[in-house]
């Protein structure tokens, strides 16, 4: 008899390897999808805290958070700055001569976020809302 040279790979073998990358991609892609919306936010954070050390910066010098009276115009109002905009950056509600709330609310690919709108206030309060819903752990 004669032996056989096979070369190649089996339909059988093929689908398994198939079936393998199938798994690992369906567990991969949640913990990616995880990390990105994180980098994502804790961008925003920072984006929103330099914004609240602006706005300190205008109330040491004219004891007053605002702008003769109305909002002051924020150096930039999305998060990141360059690129696809993920957040937007506002006051919330309007600016008082003492107080303010910066909020930054999801757009784009941040939407479904589990922390939802971050809100960072004047005193340094931190929250973070999913519709009506208060949720922990997000700054």
């Amino acid at each position: 008899m004669k032996a056989v040279d096979s070369q190649g790979f089996t339909l059988i073998e093929m689908m398994i390897v198939v079936a393998i990358i199938g798994i690992l991609a369906a567990i991969a892609f949640p913990s990616y999808k995880l990390y990105v919306e994180n980098t994502r936010r804790a961008a925003a954070q920072a984006d929103m805290l330099e914004l609240a050390q602006w706005m300190e910066r205008r109330y040491s010098a004219n004891f007053d958070y605002r702008d003769g009276g109305a909002d002051p115009a924020l150096p930039f109002t999305v998060s990141p700055r360059n690129g696809t905009t993920f957040y937007n950056i506002s006051f919330d509600p309007a600016v008082a001569r003492n107080s303010f709330v910066l909020k930054a609310v999801p757009t784009a690919g941040q939407v479904d976020d589990r922390c939802g709108t971050l809100t960072l206030g004047h005193d340094g309060t931190r929250t973070a809302t999913k519709g009506a819903v208060v949720v922990a752990d997000c700054w």
